[in-house]
């Protein structure tokens, strides 16, 4: 029997459902087409209790969330069907005016991505002491103690004075407490956490993890998460919904549906974690190296805008790797791992030694080493991101072969088609526009503009931390695949250990700018020696095991 944890009811027939959904149909309209994205899907919520909405980007969680309180935009959405009953009432058909009394005050959300949730251009003080004058018409010192409790409450240190930070002036994890903090405000029956720790670190994770059943068992509240990560929510769910194609195909407890799970989707996503390890390459030569590295910016103060002091975001850094291999470079966010790629690429300034095969690139000019940016190539974090809107998929993979020149205009367009073939896509996607891609197919197109001028290292910078695990692996398999084709050297930057350790030959695990550890995979992942990699292992796969 699936046992409950002590800050949850446990759902039963007398127990009061605290929402009841029931048949929810979801239609999109463009023009005059809809297009049902929500079909049928009902699940019941009880107070204290979690429950867990699953599934791979596109499913269906977010815009079922989000429906419950209406949030989607009217001039598209429809409910042609369904209700979602709460205190006897049902939200889809409730006038606007007694749906805000329920917004923020009953149902609360915090959303995926912080930074964009939160007013760039507002302190702290000002965005929470909004919602506290909106829905608890607290304003002055009662809205300012108010505001320091609920900062207090997520674990903000020393909350007052934070109070007049900036977003920016915060961690991922502090905004996302932040978030937390201004969705309990009105103490909620109901939160609806939408993907709340995907862009964070995993043991920033674990902390945010650990708040939000903190809070639940101090607060009583029931708990909506939203996830595509199975075996992230194993931790905190007692329920699981999976969705698939807008519907729900399995509903069980959390213990039921991990030791044996009925549906082949749910099957295919316990399988997705990444597996698997890189190709052996023995006796190769040392492609590149680092000697003593540091990358210091500095700290300028005062009038004239001296420098007084520095921040040492790398500091004295010696690497090697083998051609044909890869280093993972691993740590939390802020540990220096980009700074470091991106010095070894010379794109920072940097002092130290830096050798990229026979050529000491710390002793070129710029003017010297933009031939060699060839060779050099990087795949970032943000697919959508790192391609220009503006151009088609053509133009985005060819556009090296413009700037360094090489081959005519049918000849580009040859390995073009080439480029595109070897990730995966349909040479006739470069007719289209990034937008018309998935997340995974982007990021496919992402590999393909760096593959395509033939480089010997490429820089992936956290290339699969905003992908689906499914996803993920599909881009690790394929990755693994052009690095024996080509033997291609890859400095592969992740906080995830699981993608880290399907692909890396060795390790380098960094903190505060420093290396800590570093050594082949498997001692890393096998036999950690510094408390700090113990520390991220034992955070990154703490899912193995349920925590009941």
């Amino acid at each position: 029997m699936h046992s409950i944890p002590e800050n949850n009811v446990a759902p039963s027939a007398q127990t009061t459902k605290l929402l009841e959904v029931r048949d929810l149909c979801v239609e999109f309209r463009n023009g005059q087409e809809a297009a049902r994205v929500v079909e049928q899907v009902s699940f019941d919520i009880y107070p204290g209790e979690t429950l867990a909405l699953v599934g791979e980007s596109g499913s269906g969680k977010s815009v079922t969330a989000h429906s419950l309180l209406r949030l989607l935009p009217k001039s598209i959405v429809n409910y042609p069907a369904g209700h979602a009953l709460y205190g006897g009432e049902d939200l889809l058909k409730l006038p606007e005016r007694k749906l805000h009394g329920i917004r923020g005050n009953r149902i609360a959300m915090i959303f995926q991505e912080p930074m964009t949730s939160l007013n760039p251009l507002h302190t702290l003080d000002k965005q929470i002491g909004e919602v506290l004058a909106l829905h608890k018409g607290l304003r002055g010192p009662a809205a300012r103690k108010r505001m320091v409790e609920l900062l207090e409450l997520v674990g903000i240190p020393d909350p007052a004075s934070r109070l007049s930070a900036y977003p920016h002036e915060l961690s991922g994890g502090q905004r996302q407490r932040v978030m937390i903090a201004m969705a309990l405000a009105c103490e909620p029956d109901l939160l609806i956490a939408d993907e709340p720790t995907t862009a964070l670190d995993v043991t920033v994770q674990q902390k945010v993890l650990h708040l939000l059943k903190d809070l639940q068992k101090r607060l009583g509240m029931a708990i909506l998460l939203i996830s595509h990560d199975l075996n992230l929510v194993r931790q905190i769910a007692d329920r699981i919904c999976v969705m698939q194609r807008g519907r729900i195909v399995e509903q069980e407890t959390c213990e039921v549906l991990f030791q044996n799970p009925q549906h082949p989707y749910t099957q295919l996503l316990l399988a997705a974690e990444p597996s698997g390890s890189p190709a052996p390459s023995l006796h190769a030569p040392i492609e590149l190296a680092t000697g003593h590295l540091s990358v210091w910016f500095p700290i300028r103060k005062g009038l004239l805008r001296r420098t007084v002091d520095h921040v040492k975001a790398v500091e004295d850094v010696s690497l090697e790797v083998r051609q044909g291999q890869t280093l993972g470079i691993v740590g939390e966010s802020g540990s220096g791992k980009t700074t470091l790629g991106l010095a070894i690429l010379r794109l920072l300034e940097s002092r130290g030694r830096i050798r990229f095969g026979n050529q000491a690139l710390d002793q070129l000019s710029s003017a010297q080493i933009r031939p060699l940016r060839r060779q050099m190539q990087v795949v970032f974090q943000d697919p959508y991101g790192s391609l220009s809107p503006r151009m088609s998929v053509g133009d985005i993979v060819g556009e090296g072969l413009k700037i360094h020149r090489i081959g005519k205009a049918q000849e580009q367009e040859a390995a073009i088609i080439e480029a595109l073939q070897e990730v995966g896509l349909d040479p006739e996607a470069r007719h289209r526009y990034p937008h018309e891609f998935s997340g995974g197919q982007r990021q496919r197109i992402a590999i393909a503009r760096a593959l395509i001028v033939k480089p010997s290292l490429i820089l992936l910078d956290e290339p699969t931390s905003a992908l689906d695990r499914t996803v993920q692996r599909q881009v690790v398999e394929l990755l693994r695949d052009l690095q024996s084709k080509h033997n291609l050297t890859y400095l592969f930057i992740s906080h995830d250990l699981a993608v880290v350790r399907a692909l890396s030959h060795q390790v380098l695990v960094m903190k505060a700018g420093q290396v800590v550890e570093q050594g082949s995979a498997e001692d890393v992942f096998q036999r950690p020696q510094h408390p700090y990699t113990r520390q991220l292992l034992d955070a990154a796969f703490a899912s193995s095991a349920p925590a009941y």
